[in-house]
C-alpha cells in the first residue's frame, strides 16, 4: 500500500474514532448526571488543560501556541470561539441532564445544514438545489415537532446555531486545531476555576466526595481532547466530504442513546426525524457529487 492510501486509512479511522467518541457522550453524561451541569461544563474546562498541553508537548507545538498571544486579533476570536463552544457544550450537558438526548441528536444533525445556510447568506456561497432541498426538509421536520408534537427544538436549535457559530469562527482563525483548542480553555479557564472556588467555598462542590465520581470528573479532560485530536488528524487526510457524511454517526449514536436509555419518542419525533434523515442523505449525496466532480 503507498502513502497516499496508507494516509488516507489512517484518516479514515481517525475521523470514524472521533465521532464514535462523540456519540458515546449521552453515556457518560448520564453518568455524571448527580453533578450539576455548571460543575460538569467547569471540569471540562480544568481538566482539559493538562491533558491537551501533554499532547502539545508530544507534537512540539507550545511555540505555536504561546504565538497567539502576541496576535491581539487572533487572541480575540479565538476568545469569541471559547463562548461560544462553552455555551454549546454547556447545553448539550444540560439537555443530557434533563432527559432530552433526542434534541441534542437532532441538533447535530441540524447543525450542518445551518452551516450551509450561513455560508450562502453570510459568505457568499452559491446553495445548490439539493442542499435547498435538505435544509428545507430540516425546516419542516422542526416545524412539525414544534406546531404537531408541541414541543418547539429550542435546545436542538441553540446546539446547531452555537456550533455553527464556533465553526465559522475558526474557520477564519489561521491556528491549528490543538494550539487553538489550548487557547481557548486557557480563556475559559479564568471563569471555570472561580466557579469551581465559590462551589468549594459554600459547600456545594459534588467533586471530593466519591472517588469513582472523582475520577469520571477528571475523565472530562482526554473525553474533551482526544476526539478533537483525531477530528483534526482525519481533515488533514481525507476528503471534506468524506468527513461530512462522518459527522452523521455521532448524532446517530446519540440517537440510539436515547431510546437505550427509554426517552419518550412520539409520533412527532418520528415524523421530525424521518424528514431530517431525508435531509440528511440528500445533503451527503450532494457532497459527494461534488468531490465527485473535483477530483
Amino acid at each position: 500500500m503507498d502513502q497516499p492510501q496508507t494516509e488516507s486509512k489512517a484518516g479514515l479511522i481517525s475521523g470514524f474514532s472521533a465521532y464514535f467518541m462523540w456519540g458515546l457522550f449521552p453515556i457518560y453524561f448520564v453518568a455524571t448526571r448527580s453533578v450539576p451541569a455548571l460543575e460538569i461544563l467547569a471540569h471540562r474546562i480544568v481538566w482539559s488543560l493538562p491533558f491537551g498541553l501533554l499532547i502539545l508537548l508530544f507534537r512540539r507545538q507550545i511555540r505555536e501556541t504561546l504565538a497567539v498571544f502576541a496576535k491581539p486579533k487572533t487572541l480575540a476570536l479565538l476568545a469569541l470561539a471559547s463562548v461560544s463552544l462553552a455555551a454549546n457544550w454547556g447545553v448539550y450537558i444540560y439537555a443530557i441532564q434533563i432527559d432530552q438526548i433526542f434534541q441534542g441528536s437532532l441538533g447535530y444533525y441540524i447543525n450542518p445544514l445551518i452551516y450551509v445556510l450561513v455560508a450562502v447568506l453570510f459568505f457568499g456561497e452559491r446553495l445548490s438545489r439539493l442542499q435547498g432541498a435538505a435544509i428545507a426538509l430540516a425546516a419542516a421536520g422542526v416545524a412539525v415537532l414544534t406546531v404537531y408534537g408541541g414541543q418547539f427544538p429550542a435546545i436542538s436549535l441553540f446546539l446547531a446555531g452555537s456550533f455553527t457559530a464556533y465553526g465559522v469562527l475558526r474557520k477564519v482563525i489561521d491556528v491549528g486545531a490543538m494550539p487553538g483548542l489550548m487557547v481557548e480553555v486557557l480563556v475559559l479557564l479564568g471563569p471555570a476555576l472561580a466557579y469551581m472556588a465559590w462551589l468549594w467555598t459554600n459547600g456545594d462542590m459534588v467533586f471530593g466526595r466519591e472517588l469513582r465520581l472523582d475520577a469520571l470528573l477528571v475523565m472530562a479532560g482526554p473525553i474533551t481532547v482526544l476526539p478533537l485530536l483525531a477530528f483534526a488528524f482525519a481533515a488533514r487526510r481525507i476528503r471534506l466530504s468524506t468527513l461530512g457524511i462522518l459527522q452523521f454517526l455521532g448524532p446517530t449514536m446519540q440517537f440510539a442513546c436515547g431510546l437505550y436509555y427509554g426517552e419518550p419518542f412520539t409520533r412527532a419525533h418520528a415524523v421530525c426525524f424521518a424528514l431530517i434523515w431525508i435531509g440528511v442523505a440528500i445533503f451527503a449525496l450532494d457532497a459527494y457529487r461534488a468531490s465527485r466532480r473535483t477530483t
